[in-house]
């Protein structure tokens, strides 16, 4: 029996989950946990054998989260199970220990064949971040190192960048686009997973140097 455990901020999302898995034969769902701090609480005690692992939550993100998890259980499995494709955000799972890389928009199907794949020590990516990571190492081939290698920002996430890049607050920064203050920092949070950066100084940094805010 695999044992299965899903991290996700969205309890909708994992019950989605456990509904998918629930008559599957030879997986089973064994616990939950609604953010990463909670899951490093208490994945030893439930010792899964594959997390489901999603990105983008508040506090520690899955980035973070997959890295602590596979040191303090080595032999862990994480597929990470996410919205977001960009190649950089697919590396940095893959460098940071995940075994697996699948869009929530996956099927049932591809969700168990994900699972046992990892679960026997194999990769698994599914078939559009599989592309992703191909057109980008065709791209540095080509010698586009830049094209496909950063995340590509939406063009609300840039007009957000820009009132950061121009000093505004958050709260300035909502009463200009008429979103709320906890949209913005939404949009920064997303931002600051898609460049890989733990805080707003880097995610300038990087904005600056890759041109994001263009």
């Amino acid at each position: 029996m695999i044992r299965v455990c899903i991290v996700d901020d969205h309890k909708m999302v994992i019950e989605g989950f456990q509904l998918l898995l629930k008559d599957e034969d030879g997986i089973a769902v064994v616990g939950h946990a609604l953010n990463a701090e909670v899951a490093l609480e208490t994945m030893q005690e439930i010792a899964p054998d594959v997390i489901l692992l999603d990105i983008n939550m508040p506090g520690m993100n899955g980035i973070d989260a997959c890295k602590s998890l596979v040191k303090l259980i080595p032999n862990i499995k994480i597929i990470a199970i996410t919205m977001h494709k960009e190649s950089s955000l697919i590396k940095m799972m893959l460098g940071n220990g995940a075994k697996g890389y699948v869009l929530k928009n996956a099927g049932k199907d591809e969700l168990v064949e994900a699972i046992r794949t990892v679960y026997k020590g194999k990769m698994y990516l599914d078939d559009v971040s599989n592309e992703v990571i191909i057109n980008t190492l065709s791209d540095k081939k080509k010698g586009n190192a830049s094209n496909g290698l950063f995340p590509k920002l939406s063009r609300r996430e840039k007009e957000v960048l820009n009132l950061i890049l121009n000093e505004h607050t958050t709260q300035e920064i909502a009463d200009k686009l008429f979103i709320s203050f906890g949209t913005v920092e939404t949009h920064r949070r997303n931002m600051l997973i898609k460049t890989g950066t733990r805080n707003t100084a880097g995610l300038v940094r990087v904005a600056l140097e890759y041109e994001l805010h263009k």
